[in-house]
């Protein structure tokens, strides 16, 4: 199941690395992390968190997939985080991703939240997905 996560994973960095939209709030090249840059400008996008649970039916294999994606943000208010989180959530929601080794059978948006972090001038909106995947045949 690792390697349908690791698969996912470079999907989805694919997708929003394309996304025009993005690139016009995060930056040309878009600031997309696995591992944030220890002096990474902000704002920026982390492709992170996820839980991998075994979806497998009688005769196929499967993965659900739970995953977060972090847009992190210091402009002044919640405006920014927000309107990034949008534009993922628009990105990927319902996507068809090519994934090596897998099918993408959907990911679909499962909620977020931002929240303020306690420096006061940081906000961290956080975007669920689910996905499920089959390896190729």
């Amino acid at each position: 199941m690792s390697s349908a996560s690791w698969a996912l994973q470079q999907a989805i960095f694919a997708e929003l690395s394309a996304s025009t939209d993005l690139q016009a709030l995060i930056g040309d090249p878009p600031r997309i992390y696995d591992a944030v840059p220890r002096e990474a400008a902000f704002p920026y996008v982390v492709v992170g968190d996820d839980q991998v649970n075994d979806w497998s039916t009688a005769t196929e294999g499967g993965s659900e997939h739970l995953l977060a994606i972090h847009v992190w943000s210091r402009n002044g208010g919640c405006k920014e985080a927000k309107l990034i989180a949008d534009v993922v959530r628009e990105s990927l929601d319902g996507a068809s991703l090519a994934l090596t080794g897998q099918t993408l059978i959907d990911i679909l948006y499962q909620g977020e939240e931002t929240v303020r972090q306690t420096d006061g001038e940081t906000f961290h909106a956080t975007v669920r997905f689910r996905a499920v995947t089959e390896p190729n045949a």
